[in-house]
This record gives structure tokens, sequence and C-alpha cells, in this order.
């Protein structure tokens, strides 16, 4: 085993320790360096940063071994820190590795055993570096992009419901990034350590939601061969999103109705009761008032999760983060791609702006993603979009100048039903106009089944 160039700080006030741990490391390949304090130790840290550092606990002068590591670690530093003493304990060991110490050795020092714990530290360092990269990877992936007061309203929001416990019912068309909702919600919360756990409600057989959600004991049912855990089971003391929760069954709906009320579960074929702590997020693509008044989602289970609504709005009516959300996408895919970078040219970009994009964030993400690869040149322009992204090829755009009045009216009163969670009397007080005025315009443009 060789460890070819990798730096170790040695911090110990014997020079006989220092010097024979220095010659025995550098035999194996170490780039080794030592210091006989505490206050020389952070010294050097500072011009240098050591990939791994052996501290002596007891040192005759100055700090000790675990006011060292407990300044080192609050300088931000993030070297893998491996004790050393002559005198140690458990309770010792115990407090340096809560200070974030990786391992602790005795002395007189054994060569092999020195050895094989350098290289569990290097190990223990190496993973602890490949979580925080693939968390800063998820927190990129799920951030929510824009400058829009849309936006703004919903980051608001998000940050002011986190820290709590309350359900919050997510409600926007597909696409919109209600999952994004959800996860920084979880992720800003007092729950962010523990699990997220998504469940599509939509994409679930009918006759399987009740056993993932629930889980099962082996042989409760025809392919149950082994216990399973459920998705609310998995998720105990963290948070459970309910995705495309108007999709789910009346009988599913029943059953997740008692989950949350009484916070317990029995998987399939048991008796026993689970005990629960987990927080619950829903989101529908539906408006659920309508589902209530025509009998397809139970009316307890919607006041239940509809604690904390949040209307996430769709892209056409946040046009001015287009172009944020365009540009992101297209650095991250000719990035992932090994592309040239490419630019969006103003000709382009006021079509994508003036387009009305059905699929929403989605829809964006996976043009950029498309011109990326087909758009032969570095500027995209205009003629590089399909074809329905020029003005006059609008889908369904209004012919007169009554038509375009009218679609304008309905778009307008729509956005501000949905901000007001279709309360008719803020709508109308937001709107500046009578309730049944509101009632009449309604009915004009069929917005009850919305």
């Amino acid at each position: 085993m060789r460890f070819n160039n990798i730096s170790v700080l040695v911090v110990d006030d014997e020079p006989s320790v220092r010097s024979t741990v220095k010659g025995t490391l550098e035999d194996e390949g170490f780039k080794v360096a030592t210091v006989k304090s505490g206050e020389e130790a952070l010294e050097y840290i500072k011009r240098q940063k050591p990939e791994v550092i052996l501290l002596d606990v007891l040192m005759s002068t100055g700090m000790d071994g675990i006011e060292t590591l407990r300044k080192i670690k609050s300088s931000g530093n993030d070297s893998a820190i491996i004790m050393i003493s002559g005198h140690g304990n458990i309770d010792m060991a115990v407090s340096a590795i809560e200070l974030g110490a990786l391992d602790f050795l005795e002395k007189p020092l054994s060569v092999d055993r020195m050895l094989i714990r350098l290289n569990q530290a290097l190990e223990k360092k190496k993973l602890q570096e490949d979580y925080m990269l693939l968390k800063k990877e998820a927190d990129e992936r799920y951030q929510i992009i824009g400058e829009s007061p849309e936006i703004k309203v919903l980051v608001a929001k998000i940050y002011q419901v986190s820290p709590t416990n309350s359900r919050v019912l997510i409600m926007g068309e597909n696409g919109t990034g209600k999952e994004l909702v959800a996860r920084a919600i979880h992720r800003n919360s007092n729950r962010k350590e523990k699990p997220f756990i998504q469940v599509n409600c939509a994409a679930i057989p009918g006759e399987l939601i009740e056993s993932e959600l629930f889980g099962h004991e082996k042989g409760s049912f025809t392919g149950a061969i082994a216990n399973a855990q459920g998705k609310f089971e998995q998720a105990n003391g963290g948070t459970i999103f309910l995705d495309e929760i108007g999709d789910m069954s009346p009988l599913t709906q029943s059953k997740v109705l008692r989950a949350i009320e009484e916070q317990e579960i029995s998987r399939i074929g048991s008796k026993d009761i689970i005990r629960l702590d987990v927080r619950v997020l829903a989101a529908t693509n539906k408006n659920l008032n309508v589902e209530v008044k025509e009998g397809r989602f139970r009316e307890d289970l919607f006041y239940r999760l509809n604690v904390i609504p949040i209307y996430v709005p769709p892209l056409r009516e946040r046009v001015i983060d287009i172009p944020l959300l365009a540009n992101y996408y297209l650095a991250k895919f000719y990035r992932e791609n090994g592309k040239r970078e490419k630019h969006i040219s103003p000709s382009a970009m006021e079509s994508l702006k003036a387009y009305n994009w059905p699929g929403n964030v989605r829809e964006l993400k996976n043009l950029m993603e498309r011109m990326v690869i087909m758009a032969s040149g570095d500027i995209i322009e205009a003629s590089d979009l399909p074809d329905n992204f020029s003005y006059r090829d609008i889908p369904n755009s209004p012919k007169t100048l009554k038509e375009a009045k009218n679609d304008f009216e309905h778009k307008f009163i729509l956005q501000a039903l949905r901000k007001n969670n279709w309360n008719i009397t803020e709508t109308a007080d937001h709107l500046g106009i009578e309730r049944t005025n509101l009632h009449r315009k309604m009915r004009q443009y069929g917005l009850y089944k919305d």
C-alpha cells in the first residue's frame, strides 16, 4: 500500500514521536510536516491544507488537542483528523469523535495500525466529500429559479411554512415544479436530515397502491414473498410527498385519511400498529374543489390536506423568468453533453417569451436540451425553434380583437381565482368587481370546470 504525496500534519509536543512518525510515513510515500503545539498547527493550516492531521490530545504547553480540534473544525477546515494519546480514555475518545475527529489512536503507535487507520480515515473523508458533492448536485437540481413577483411570493411561502409540521397542498399545472416546492419545504424544515419519500399516486396501479403506501407481510397476498415496508413507514421521522393525490382511488383515500388523522398504520396482513411521525405534503394538477363537488375526492381528506395551500404559477404567468430558465438549462445541457457554449438570439428569446408553454418549465427544459444537441450554430436563432414558436403559429391564437380581449380576460380571471384559491369574495376584491359580475364571467368562460 503506497500513499504517494498525500499530505499529513503531525501535531505532537514530543520530538521523538514527531521524528518517528514522520520517518515512518515518508517511507510509505506520505508528504509529512510536523509542529509541536496546537497554536503552530492553527498557523500551519492557514497556509497549507493537509489531507490528514495526526493530533496529540495532551500537550505540555498551550492548547490541548481537544481544544485544537475544536478550533480547526470551527475554522471550516475539512482535513481528516486522527487523535493520538498515551493517556486515552473512552470519554476523551467520544468527545473527539463528537467534535469531528474520524478516529483515535493510543500510544505507543503501532506502524501497521497507524497505516490502517490512515487508510480508513482517507476513505471516510472521500465518502464525506462524495456525499457533499451529491448533496450540492441535488440542491442545484431542485432549486427554484426565477425573479418574478409570482416566484418571490412562492419562495416566501415556502420559507414561512417549512419550519412547521403543517400539511401543505401544492396546486399547479403539470410541469410547473410542484415537486421542487415539496423538496424545498423538506430541505428547509427541521426534518431535513430525515427521509423525503415521494409517491406518484397516478403511476401506481390501484391494486398495488395500498401495499406501496402501507407495506405488507410475507404471504398476505399472491406475490408477497417477503415482508415489505410501505412509503409511510419509510418516511417515519421525515416527509412523505403524495404527488398527483387527485388520482388516488376513493378506497385508498379513506386509508390515507386514517393514517393522517391517527398517525399510525398497519401493514397488509398484520394487526400490529406502527406509530408514525410523518409530515404530509400533497400535490395535484386538478381542482380538488371541483373533484369534491363531483364526488371523486373525499371532502374530509381534502380539508386534512389543504391546511396550507400553495399555488405554483404556470410559466405563461411569469414570462420574465423565461430568459433565466432558458439560459440556466442551456448552460446545464451544453456542459453535461460536452458541447460548445451556446447563446439564444434576441429574436429567439422573444419567440420563447411569446409562446404559451402548455408543458410549462418541463417543456422549456426539454426544448433547451434539444437545442444544445440539434442547433448547428453557437447562436440559437428563431429559425432553430420548432414551427409553433413563431408568433403566427401560436396554438389557438385569437383571430379578432374581440377574441383577443376575451382570451386575455379569461386568463386574467383564471389567474386571480388560482391565486386566491378559488375564494370568490377575495377574487372579486382582487379584481375590483362585484361578486355577481365575477360569477357571470366565470359562467361565460366555463371556469367552474377548471
